[in-house]
């Protein structure tokens, strides 16, 4: 049982919390909650490590025992330091260190006639980890990403996503507006969401295949992307507000493209 804060696996796991750079050097990344815990054992990520309070393991008995038989170590928390190491605020009991996932560019694996979302400098991490969650709602084929996102293992992503980073392909591009233009020359239906002059969502077929891209919450796509598309599209709006919340705006342009 562990109840100093000076111990290394607890310096540890508030260095994944906090810090971006440290997760990518460690390769791991945290996840709390019961939900998300256990959909990340389920899922087969590798869990380096679980983290519970006494009180947590009786009171989710039959996830406790799942999680604990898939941890490479347990680590048992008083109920005060979990407080402390939470960034929750109102901490379930459960805390698993995970291997980062196979994130890597898998274009292989791309199929022309699957429905992609493509994210553009998405920044806010609420935005991020709800558009995940849209996009496995929806069943989106896979989600590509500029390398100038915010990091998917946020731990605001993570929970936002609602564990659907564990199950949606994600694929991190290092030159997105050229990918996508090599996406567009190879006969990809490239579209880009612009609320400025562009066909009407509704009117696009999908039925063979796409990949929709959004852009970054206050300037929208960079201009030399959207010229790398296909057509331009847009969401008709008879209000006054002149766009919507990217993640919004993602929830109407992936029912459009899947349903």
């Amino acid at each position: 049982m562990i109840t100093s804060k000076d111990n290394e696996i607890i310096k540890h796991i508030t260095k994944l919390v906090s810090s971006a750079k440290y997760r990518r050097e460690s390769g791991c990344f945290a996840a709390e909650g019961v939900r998300l815990c256990a959909d990340g054992a389920a899922s087969g990520a590798v869990v380096e490590a679980f983290l519970y309070t006494a009180k947590a393991a009786e009171k989710y008995s039959a996830d406790f025992e799942a999680v604990y038989r898939s941890a490479e170590k347990t680590y048992e928390l008083s109920e005060a330091l979990f407080k402390k190491i939470s960034d929750t605020t109102a901490p379930q009991g459960f805390m698993c260190i995970f291997k980062t996932l196979d994130k890597q560019q898998i274009s292989y694996k791309i199929d022309k006639k699957g429905n992609y979302t493509a994210l553009e400098k998405i920044q806010d991490p609420s935005n991020m980890g709800t558009i995940l969650r849209t996009a496995e709602a929806l069943g989106t084929d896979g989600i590509l990403l500029s390398r100038d996102c915010c990091d998917i293992y946020s731990p605001k992503v993570v929970r936002g996503s609602m564990g659907a980073i564990f199950r949606v392909p994600v694929m991190i591009v290092d030159n997105f507006t050229e990918y996508i233009a090599k996406l567009t020359e190879s006969g990809f239906f490239t579209y880009a969401s612009t609320p400025h002059e562009a066909e009407n969502i509704g009117n696009i077929d999908f039925s063979g295949g796409s990949v929709i891209l959004i852009g970054n919450e206050g300037n929208g796509l960079r201009e030399e992307t959207i010229r790398a598309c296909r057509k331009r599209v847009k969401i008709p709006m008879n209000g006054r507000a002149e766009s919507l919340n990217a993640a919004a705006a993602a929830a109407i342009l992936l029912y459009c493209q899947n349903c």
